[in-house]
């Protein structure tokens, strides 16, 4: 073995390394925005069925009150983000790209932050199903993107019999700083938010994993953790997309999830540090989940950051508050790897949007948004980090032969994560071409 060997950090083969562009907004301490003027808050915001609303027309609401109730075990309920009026429940065009009902709320101005509403807080002396009963109250989904119920991903976890919970800190999207400020700024409530998750799945063992990029969260963190025998924290290698869940077990435990399953399926379940912080913040005070922290980053933004948002405040508010250059722009949802362009200032954030990036559209050169014939270079091969061949499958795609890229070709292998369309110097939009023809073989599954 090599001497770079030895000190090699842990990672998983393939992948890419994109400019971080992290080092606008990772010094800087959280800050917060006032209420908005208008909260729109859509009813599918999580995986799962969406919630339903127990609220109407002109009621009035506190800051922390329940206003729709969760439908269902794949549900969670949604809580006023401030006090204010109701004003209705419309169709709005969401970051998915179509319009889904929300509840509209003016809030009162000068509306206290402080929240006016709580269930009881959880004990240590709850038992399991109260637990996942409390968690499910806070209406906590996962914060890293992906918005699956908080609840509902711990009970699976338990029916499969984990023995390791993964701690996902890696946030190696380009732009986003949120979950690093959360490691430094409240490692107690990220904590708290482990010893829940590990009681709740009834493991004994959790490793937190941080790409070394944010070596000042390690150290933090080993040294809050520096008398515990059952929680440690292993940096590993910055490298897209070390923040995926096959990716990240497979890089701390090398364990490899098998197509189509779950973490639980070799004994783990990933939380992302940002959502176990919040469910160390909200479960000893029994509130719900109103606000989050989300990035807000890019060439245009004159005052970039990381943000204590409400959850429903629009990005024309937002980009008001933090300024901008006054041209032309592009929205992005998220990070820049998978986070959805959005065209409309109206669009609300979300409980599973962790940034919102503005980019000055004009520097976009216009030439490289031209789609050229594959050349047959095999980037997407040496980049992919399931091991797929996405220039075959970018060519079946575009013959229509869908059923053949998911029977032969191992299309539910793909998780989406743009490494393919990255490296592309056709500028072939191959993740759009998978997306595509998973959603047809859905439909004719269906």
């Amino acid at each position: 073995m090599g001497l770079f060997s030895l000190f090699r950090r842990k990672t998983f083969s393939h992948g890419i390394h994109p400019p971080v562009n992290k080092s606008q907004t990772a010094h800087i301490p959280i800050r917060r925005l006032p209420f908005p003027d208008r909260l729109v808050l859509p009813l599918g915001q999580h995986f799962g069925a969406p919630s339903e609303a127990i609220v109407h027309k002109g009621q009035e609401v506190v800051r922390g009150q329940p206003i729709a109730e969760a439908k269902g075990d794949m549900s969670v309920p949604i809580h006023a983000p401030a006090s204010g009026i109701v004003k209705g429940i419309e169709l709005v065009l969401t970051s998915r790209g179509f319009k889904e009902p929300a509840i509209i709320i003016e809030p009162y101005k000068a509306s206290t932050q402080e929240v006016l509403w709580s269930e009881y807080p959880s004990s240590d002396h709850m038992d399991r199903e109260q637990l996942l009963q409390a968690i499910k109250n806070t209406g906590l989904v996962g914060l890293g993107g992906a918005a699956f119920p908080a609840h509902f991903k711990k009970n699976v976890s338990f029916e499969k019999k984990v023995d390791t919970l993964v701690v996902n800190g890696s946030e190696c999207e380009p732009f986003l700083t949120c979950d690093h400020r959360m490691m430094l700024e409240h490692p107690t409530c990220l904590i708290k938010g482990i010893r829940y998750a590990m009681k709740v799945t009834d493991t004994h063992k959790a490793i937190i994993g941080i790409e070394d990029n944010k070596m000042d969260a390690v150290r933090l963190l080993q040294n809050h953790l520096k008398d515990c025998d059952d929680i440690s924290v292993q940096a590993v290698e910055t490298k897209y997309p070390q923040g995926s869940e096959k990716m990240l077990i497979k890089s701390l435990l090398n364990r490899e999830v098998p197509a189509g399953g779950l973490p639980a399926d070799v004994g783990v379940i990933v939380n992302n540090v940002h959502t176990l912080t919040t469910l160390g913040k909200l479960l000893p005070t029994g509130e719900g989940l109103t606000e989050r922290v989300i990035t807000i980053s890019g060439p245009a933004v004159k005052r970039p950051g990381n943000y204590w948002v409400p959850i429903g405040t629009t990005i024309g508010f937002i980009i008001d508050q933090v300024g901008h250059d006054g041209n032309i722009h592009e929205f992005i949802m998220g990070g820049p790897m998978m986070g959805p362009a959005v065209s409309s200032l109206d669009t609300p954030i979300t409980k599973g949007c962790s940034g919102l990036l503005v980019l000055n559209e004009p520097l976009i050169n216009e030439e490289s948004k031209k789609i050229w014939p594959c050349i047959k270079c095999g980037r997407c091969l040496q980049a992919c980090p399931m091991h797929l061949n996405p220039s075959q499958l970018g060519l079946l795609a575009a013959a229509a032969e869908y059923e053949e890229m998911a029977e032969n070709y191992n299309l539910r292998h793909c998780f989406e994560c743009g490494c393919c369309s990255y490296v592309c110097p056709s500028n072939i939009p191959l993740v759009q071409y998978f997306r595509i023809a998973k959603a047809i073989n859905r439909e004719k599954a269906a």
